[in-house]
């Protein structure tokens, strides 16, 4: 990519990503919990742009940031905080065994990135990976119906779809 559209592209990602939080904000209110949550969305901003610019979800932010919101959760949430580590290990897991099985459907990426959501989201991990993974079935079946067969070899980046449904929980739900 160009560099003047790479910084058009990182302009635009950085007003979705402002408008975002501003929304959640403006529905939340300025707590611990919202700042946990804007940092979790702005991070799957990042995490969304290198995605879809080098298909992959760098070990750099995803897993630094999975520590952060899963310490947070733990902090704010001290009563339960085994609702975040479940959600987290389990998600994470229930993707590895998945990404063990897809033949390079899924990546090891994908799997750190959905043990991150696992930690930032808690219980609603589950509707966030269902809005994701319907978003991804959706674009995926539009690529077939467009390109036929030949649609069925094509890969497209999965952390974007995830970290829409996640942001769809955390600024609707």
């Amino acid at each position: 990519m160009a560099p003047s559209r790479r910084r058009l592209l990182d302009a635009g990602l950085a007003l979705v990503a402002a408008g975002l939080i501003g929304g959640l904000f403006a529905r939340e209110g300025l707590d611990a919990d919202s700042l946990v949550d804007a940092f979790t969305i702005a991070v799957l901003v990042v995490i969304t742009r290198e995605d879809i610019d080098r298909r992959i979800i760098p070990n750099r932010i995803v897993l630094p940031a999975w520590a952060i919101v899963l310490v947070a959760n733990f902090a704010l949430h001290p009563g339960q905080w085994w609702y975040w580590l479940v959600a987290s290990f389990g998600c994470g897991y229930l993707f590895y065994i998945l990404a063990r099985f897809s033949n390079g459907g899924l990546g090891m990426g994908d799997v750190k990135l959905v043990a991150f959501l696992g930690a930032a989201l808690g219980r609603d991990v589950v509707p966030a990976l269902v809005i994701g993974a319907a978003l991804g079935a959706l674009v995926s079946i539009a690529i077939i119906v467009r390109h036929g067969a030949e649609g069925r070899e094509r890969t497209i980046p999965y952390g974007p779809f995830l970290a829409a449904g996640a942001i769809a929980v955390l600024i609707f739900l």
